[in-house]
């Protein structure tokens, strides 16, 4: 049995998708508010439980031999989501003595960034996860290909391409169908087996290269609206004075607009001799999603 936490999201519910295509038994924790009929149609066993609960962790990490922890705070509430509820994750599942446990980081968690409550948990799980005598495989993914298709859509509709900073910022964009494949088999190929893996797309791409894949997907001359940086910091200050967690929370925002995550040519080709895989480009997966054939 696999235990997928988040997995009505982006990535969770793919890696869900692809574990009862290959008809594996899944576990699937979810918010009684979130939308998962989909995952109980595909035979997934449903968890609903709140990851903030001790209980409902322990509940759902019995009779698991696998745990793949795809869950994001998203709210902000990184000490209890981000952290908290993958350190009960690790603990039960050392408790059940699960075979292998993958967790997903974030690319850059090493950097050191403080402005970032979600960036220092994912550093803290992933140092208490390599101490707990778990099998484990830790997945750094840059951005996800899945959260620029409402960008996409909204620049189908209209033409506009609109963004915050230093639009020469590289990144490694990665589909995040290629990440479920890599987070599924992490659980049985030896070599992913105790190790840390950049998760990125093929290429490394600026900022400024998705409005011209947009345009070349959608065939539609587009219109750049650029903001700088220090408008996001106006509003951060001006948020302080109101709303101080708000404000911490955009620091993970911000620390995104303002740096650079991309994977090696080196760090790709690791990718794809271990996990037997071809690391999809941003523009194919936006055409297949988007594109009617």
């Amino acid at each position: 049995m696999y235990l997928v936490t988040g997995a009505t999201g982006g990535l969770g519910k793919r890696i869900v998708r692809l574990l009862r295509d290959r008809d594996l038994p899944v576990r699937a924790f979810v918010r009684l508010s979130s939308n998962y009929a989909e995952l109980e149609q595909r035979g997934a066993e449903i968890f609903i439980g709140d990851l903030r609960q001790e209980r409902d962790v322990r509940k759902a990490c019995r009779d698991v031999r696998y745990i793949v922890s795809a869950h994001g705070s998203g709210s902000g509430n990184a000490q209890d989501v981000d952290y908290r509820a993958n350190i009960d994750l690790i603990d039960f599942g050392k408790e059940f003595r699960v075979e292998h446990f993958v967790y997903t980081s974030v690319l850059g968690v090493d950097r050191g960034y403080q402005d970032s409550p979600v960036f220092k948990a994912k550093r803290e799980v992933e140092n208490y996860l390599q101490k707990s005598n778990l099998n484990y495989t830790i997945l750094r993914p840059s951005g996800f290909a899945s959260n620029l298709l409402p960008l996409a859509e909204r620049f189908q509709h209209t033409g506009i391409y609109f963004a915050i900073g230093d639009l020469k910022n590289r990144t490694s964009i990665v589909s995040t169908d290629d990440l479920a494949q890599i987070a599924v088999d992490s659980t049985t190929v030896e070599a992913a087996r105790n190790r840390i893996f950049a998760v990125g797309g093929p290429e490394i791409l600026q900022r400024e290269d998705f409005p011209k894949i947009f345009s070349r997907v959608f065939n539609k001359e587009p219109i750049v609206l650029n903001l700088p940086l220090s408008v996001l910091d106006g509003i951060r200050t001006g948020l302080g004075f109101v709303n101080p967690d708000l404000q911490r929370s955009l620091g993970t925002l911000r620390i995104l607009l303002a740096n650079e995550f991309f994977c090696t040519s080196e760090e790709i080709h690791t990718l794809e001799s271990v996990f037997d895989i071809q690391m999809e480009s941003l523009e194919s997966f936006l055409r297949r999603y988007l594109v009617s054939t």
